[in-house]
């Protein structure tokens, strides 16, 4: 089964997942797949010859942080992202609507996307009032202060489909409101109505910019992304999953907040209502065992900051577990971080060299650090994608759970 961007190679029996090939017109992303987050249309501390040596196929900018800094228009001047950046992969924009919400309205910094309370449990004596503190949301957009200067600025679903379209990424993500994870019941539901009808104004916008596009055959197409919110309330996960069907994008992204124990829950009953024929991409998660969880679950791509946060932090990934390269047990250490890796770090450099820059505040640090993390998310998804091709996810997700 296959749409215009997607094809599906083979499926999970008895399950949602499966491995295929989204198409771009800057390559193919081969799913599952973790595509790294360059905020500023830079992975930070790599060079885009880094990123490809880790095994990543696509990178996803901020529109917001783009729109900020340095401008969507002078990206275009530049010749788009991908001239911009020196990027020749696949790329992705957000919608800049995560960071309007959660940076503008600075209502949400003390709740991530994953939260401990379990999947459709919510606090209805929450108050939503200071969801709207510092941003001002309307039927026709949201009015924001910019974290870079504190300037005022307006974002809309039309606006934010512009500004997409001027960064130039293969694929992009329509506007959604996203409130706190811990809003109530019926502030979710509004929430959620909201972005289905600012869904509809995005697609408009980019039917309407895609015109355009084909007139002047200058840009490359792109691919445009419903996003699906509903907070960790199956009722309204279902719906939005529903609604946004019965809209014509070219794929769908999983947004909102999740809980720690049971993000394939959450995922699955999303994935139930979506059609299988287009691509799926869960947005902002990033640890091993959740990535794991969302693709059996049916879960074609990923994203998210972790692995190059958690390693500028000295965080590395192995396969036995997390590893903190400060511990003083690995200053005498000259292994490499993981034996069977094969990255660039680990072919080359020592715990105890690593451990030494770490300690010492070199920013070599960070980009040892970060080839590694990313490096091992990208061999996860490749090796559960062989898996799957080969008819045993199951017992690749018990081995890698375990050790984990």
């Amino acid at each position: 089964m296959s749409s215009d961007i997607f094809k599906i190679e083979k499926k999970i029996k008895g399950r949602l997942g499966r491995a295929g090939v989204i198409k771009t017109s800057h390559g193919e992303i081969h799913t599952p797949a973790f595509i790294a987050v360059g905020t500023q249309a830079t992975v930070k501390s790599l060079s885009p010859e880094q990123i490809k040596s880790a095994g990543i196929e696509a990178v996803l900018a901020n529109t917001y942080h783009l729109y900020l800094k340095p401008g969507h228009k002078i990206i275009q001047k530049a010749g788009g992202l991908h001239k911009f950046m020196n990027w020749s992969g696949p790329t992705m924009t957000d919608s800049g609507g995560f960071q309007v919400f959660s940076l503008g309205a600075d209502y949400d910094k003390k709740i991530g996307k994953i939260i401990g309370k379990k999947a459709g449990e919510i606090d209805d004596k929450k108050s939503d009032k200071t969801a709207v503190s510092l941003v001002k949301i309307d039927e026709e957009g949201v009015d924001f202060k910019s974290v870079v200067d504190g300037s005022s600025h307006r974002f809309t679903p039309e606006k934010s489909i512009e500004i997409q379209n001027y960064i130039g990424a293969d694929s992009i993500f329509a506007f959604d409101e996203c409130p706190p994870a811990d809003a109530s019941y019926e502030y979710q539901k509004t929430s959620l109505e909201r972005t289905l009808r600012w869904a509809t104004r995005c697609l408009d916008k980019h039917r309407e910019l895609k015109v355009k596009s084909e007139k002047s055959k200058v840009k490359s197409p792109q691919s445009l992304f419903g996003i699906v919110q509903g907070g960790r309330i199956e009722e309204l996960r279902r719906l939005s999953a529903k609604e946004t069907t019965k809209m014509d994008f070219d794929g769908f992204g999983i947004g909102g907040s999740f809980n720690k124990n049971d993000i394939g829950t959450a995922v699955r009953w999303v994935n139930e209502e979506l059609p299988e024929e287009k691509p799926r991409h869960l947005l902002g998660i990033g640890e091993p065992a959740d990535i794991i969880g969302a693709i059996e679950n049916g879960c074609d791509t990923f994203d998210c900051v972790v692995p190059t946060r958690m390693a500028r932090n000295g965080a590395l990934w192995t396969r036995r577990g997390r590893i903190n390269i400060l511990n003083s047990k690995y200053k005498n250490d000259f292994k490499p971080i993981e034996k069977d890796c094969g990255c660039y770090t680990c072919q080359n450099y020592t715990r105890a060299y690593i451990s030494h820059l770490f300690r010492s505040k070199e920013m070599f640090s960070a980009t040892l650090a970060s080839i590694h993390n990313l490096a091992f998310l990208a061999k996860l998804v490749r090796e559960a994608r062989g898996a799957i091709l080969d008819g045993k996810f199951q017992e690749f997700k018990g081995k890698i759970i375990h050790d984990l």
